[in-house]
């Protein structure tokens, strides 16, 4: 998957949905304002497969929010089912360790070559949005403040020959000096101004995800939520392109 070079293409818009109607009519109203549609936990367990399916007809891109948590066995398996499905980008969680990771880049990226398909690119995750320092220290008892741990993921990601990792945005800067530029950094919690936070702690609007350097920007409440769905995903368009004029500015 090649970096995204249109204000589009960074808008990874959330399908937090229960329904295949639901799907079909997000994927036909948006697919010409988003690049790629998010599937989750929510909508697999509701509708399965079948949403991959509804996607890939519209001919949208699909990025499955998966955040696999397991045995490698298990993970690596899970990690080829989605491959063949033509799902090609993904993530896994962090905290399941290098081997893990490693065994579910090496199977994914072994299916895609047999089966003649695209390369997948896979990413980490390393904190939940909804995490704090609180939840960090006094529930799973790490001694580390945030920003050490994260900074300890971030080279676990690499190490472990993911194609990048999902964070906060203000981690970018510091993600690409460790990782290089070439790291996918995708960015969940963005919140246009004019959207209300809900429960997510850590949250960026667009502007300040290009500024910081990410790459990916997951985006589903602000739009989905909106009166006007199409017109809400236009604002967020022209944001992300005027921070992406003002970026290339000053770079010159």
């Amino acid at each position: 998957m090649n970096k995204p070079m249109k204000a589009k293409d960074k808008i990874v818009f959330a399908l937090d949905v229960n329904t295949i109607d639901e799907v079909k009519i997000l994927v036909k109203e948006l697919k010409d304002y988003v690049g790629t549609f998010k599937i989750g936990l929510q909508l697999v367990t509701s509708v399965g497969p079948d949403a991959i399916k509804v996607i890939q007809d519209e001919g949208g891109k699909i990025f499955f929010d998966g955040k696999f948590h397991d045995i490698p066995n298990t993970v690596a398996k899970a990690s080829s089912n989605l491959v063949k499905h033509g799902v090609t980008f993904f993530n896994v969680h962090l905290q399941g360790g290098s081997k893990m990771i490693a065994s579910a880049v090496k199977e994914a990226r072994d299916v895609a070559r047999k089966n003649e398909l695209e390369k997948p690119v896979i990413l980490g995750t390393s904190l939940l949005s909804s995490f704090g320092q609180r939840t960090l220290t006094e529930e799973l008892c790490v001694s580390k403040n945030i920003d050490e741990y994260t900074t300890k993921l971030i080279e676990l990601a690499k190490f472990s020959g993911l194609d990048g990792i999902v964070s906060p945005a203000n981690d970018t800067p510091k993600i690409k000096k460790m990782c290089g530029e070439d790291f996918i950094v995708m960015c969940p919690a963005i919140r246009p101004t004019w959207s209300v936070v809900n429960d997510q702690i850590r949250v960026v609007t667009p502007t300040d995800a290009v500024k910081a350097g990410v790459d990916y920007m997951v985006i589903g409440r602000p739009i989905s939520m909106a009166k006007d769905r199409v017109s809400a995903a236009k604002l967020i368009l022209d944001e992300i392109e005027e921070a992406m004029e003002n970026a290339s500015e000053l770079m010159i």
